[in-house]
């Protein structure tokens, strides 16, 4: 996906800034069926899935959802395929 190396490279880039590069691994991964949804990323264990991800919502991301287990329902993908709560 278009822009999808650089969302990595810059969420890498936060994580380590912020301390959280041992606990915390942003990988690649081969296709993840959701190119409608734009760049998208996946957060395990829970296996929520972010869409039309941008760089500047990767502070949030690690925030709310990395940081303090609180997912970022605005970026969440809307398609229960995705995520099973979605509306």
């Amino acid at each position: 996906m278009c822009g999808s190396s650089q969302l990595r490279t810059e969420l890498k880039k936060k994580l380590h800034i912020k301390g959280l590069k041992e606990k915390i691994r942003a990988n690649t991964a081969g296709c993840l069926d959701a190119c409608e949804f734009g760049p998208a990323m996946v957060v395990y264990p829970e296996q929520i899935w972010y869409g039309n991800v941008k760089p500047e919502d990767l502070d949030e991301i690690i925030e709310s959802h990395l940081v303090n287990d609180i997912p970022v329902e605005r970026l969440k993908i809307k398609d229960e395929k995705f995520n099973r709560d979605a509306e």
